[in-house]
C-alpha cells in the first residue's frame, strides 16, 4: 500500500511546487514586492522601473516590464533606451517629491515617463541615438509625477484614474513648442491625410491578421508584430484576461478602421488598435469586476474609442499633432463616469483596483462578508425581538400577579 501511495504523494509535491511557482510569477508578484522592500534601493529602483514600464497596459509585474522591455530593444534599442530613462526619472522625481511610496513601488509614476520618453524618440526628425534628445526626455519625464499629482488632486473628487492624461499633455507640450522647423529638436511633419480610394480587394488578410498585435505593441510606439507578439506573452503571463481584452480590442479598431474606409497601411501598423486596446481592458475587468456583462461593455468602450481615434486625428493633424493616447482617456473616463443599474457590472474603487483576476476574488471576499454581516444583523435583530417578547411576557405575568394580590 505504502508502495503504491509513493508516486501520488510525490506526484502531488510536483503539482504543489509548479502551482507555487506560478502564482510567485504571475499576477502582480506580491511576494517579490515584499521580498524587494527588504533589499537595496537599487533592487527597488530596477523593480519600480520595470513595474512602471508594464503599468502602461494596466499589468503590475517586472517581470512583464522585463519581457516587454525586450520587444521594445527588439523594435529599436534606442526608443528602449529613451524609454528606460523616461520611467528612471519620472520614479526618482516621485522619490525625491515624497509621493506615495505603495504608487511608487507599483510603478504608478513610472508609466507616464515610459511613455514620454519612447514617443519622444519615435517623433523626432533627428532619428535613432540623436544624444541631444534626452535634455529634453530627462526635463519632461521630470515633470511626469508633478502633472500626475496634480491631476490626481482633481480625478480623486471622483474616484477617477489620471491614466495617460499626463503623458498627452506633456507630448502635446513639448512637439508644439519644438515643431517641425526648430534646430535642435525637429520633429516629424503631421499633416493632414488625404482620403484614399482604396479597394477592398487590396486588402491583404495576413498583414489583418498582423495588425492584431502590431495594435497591442503601438501602445509603446512599436510597429512590430513581433514586439507586439512580446507584449501579449507578458500580458497573458500577468493576467490572461487582460491578455485577451487586448487582443480584442486591437482586433475591434481594426474592423472599425475598415468600417471608416482608413488608409490599409496605417491599419497594418497597428494605429487602429492601441486605443481600442487600452479602453478594452480598462473596462473589462480592470476598473470594473469582469462579467459578461462587462465584456459586452467593453467591447462597445473599444467601438467607440476606434471612432474617437478617427475624429481626434483628424482634428489635431491639423495642429500638426499626434492623436497620442487622448481617445483612449477620453472615452474609458466616460464610461467610468456612466451610471447603472445593473447589479452585475460594478466599478471597483479605485483603492481596491488589482488585475482582473484578483478583482474578481476581491468583489466575491467582499459580498461573502457583506452576507455574514447581514446575517449577524438579523440574528441580532430576532435576538432583539425574542427579548422584547420575553419582556412584555414578563411584564404582563407582573400585572397579572399585582392584580391578583389586590
Amino acid at each position: 500500500m505504502d508502495n503504491n501511495n509513493q508516486p501520488s504523494h510525490e506526484e502531488a509535491r510536483a503539482q504543489s511546487f509548479f502551482f507555487r511557482a506560478v502564482l510567485l510569477l504571475t499576477g502582480d508578484m506580491r511576494i517579490c514586492r515584499e521580498w524587494v522592500k527588504r533589499q537595496s534601493i537599487i533592487i527597488q529602483l530596477l523593480d519600480w522601473i520595470f513595474r512602471g514600464v508594464a503599468q502602461v497596459i494596466f499589468v503590475n509585474n517586472p517581470l512583464s516590464g522585463i519581457l516587454i522591455t525586450t520587444g521594445l530593444f527588439l523594435q529599436n534599442p534606442w526608443w528602449a533606451l529613451s524609454g528606460l530613462l523616461g520611467t528612471f526619472v519620472s520614479t526618482v522625481s516621485a522619490i525625491v517629491l515624497q509621493q506615495n511610496r505603495e504608487a511608487i513601488s507599483a510603478g504608478l509614476y513610472g508609466y507616464n515617463g515610459t511613455l514620454v520618453g519612447i514617443l519622444m524618440a519615435v517623433f523626432s526628425a533627428k532619428g535613432s541615438w540623436y544624444w541631444w534628445l534626452l535634455l529634453p526626455n530627462i526635463f519632461m519625464s521630470m515633470l511626469c509625477p508633478v502633472v500626475s499629482s496634480a491631476l490626481s488632486s482633481v480625478a480623486n473628487k471622483w474616484d477617477l484614474p489620471i491614466v495617460t492624461l499626463p503623458f498627452n499633455i506633456l507630448m502635446y507640450l513639448h512637439i508644439a513648442a519644438t515643431g517641425a522647423n526648430h534646430p535642435y529638436f525637429p520633429e516629424v511633419d503631421i499633416q493632414p491625410k488625404i482620403p484614399l480610394n482604396e479597394s477592398m480587394k487590396s486588402l491583404s488578410i495576413f498583414q489583418l491578421f498582423l495588425s492584431v498585435p502590431a495594435g497591442v505593441g503601438q501602445v509603446y510606439g512599436c510597429d512590430s508584430p513581433w514586439t507586439g507578439g512580446l507584449i501579449l506573452l507578458a500580458l497573458l503571463l500577468s493576467s490572461p484576461i487582460i491578455c485577451f481584452h487586448a487582443t480584442v480590442g486591437s482586433a475591434s479598431g481594426m474592423m472599425c478602421g475598415l468600417a471608416l474606409a482608413a488608409a490599409h497601411e496605417d491599419i497594418y501598423s497597428g494605429l487602429w488598435g492601441y486605443n481600442s486596446a487600452l479602453s478594452c481592458i480598462a473596462i473589462g475587468g480592470v476598473f470594473y469586476v469582469i462579467t459578461w456583462q462587462t465584456h459586452l461593455l467593453a467591447l462597445i468602450c473599444a467601438f467607440f474609442t476606434a471612432y474617437m481615434t478617427s475624429a481626434i486625428s483628424k482634428v489635431m493633424s491639423v495642429f500638426a499633432l499626434p492623436a497620442c493616447t487622448w481617445p483612449f482617456c477620453l472615452s474609458t473616463l466616460i464610461f467610468l463616469l456612466i451610471s447603472l443599474e445593473i447589479a452585475a457590472i460594478c466599478r471597483l474603487p479605485l483603492s481596491a483596483v488589482s488585475y482582473p483576476e484578483e478583482n474578481r476574488r476581491y468583489q466575491k471576499q467582499l459580498r461573502a462578508s457583506e452576507k455574514v454581516e447581514h446575517s449577524q444583523q438579523s440574528i441580532s435583530q430576532e435576538e432583539a425581538s425574542l427579548k422584547d417578547a420575553e419582556g412584555a411576557d414578563t411584564q404582563l405575568v407582573g400585572e397579572k400577579g399585582c392584580g391578583e394580590s389586590v
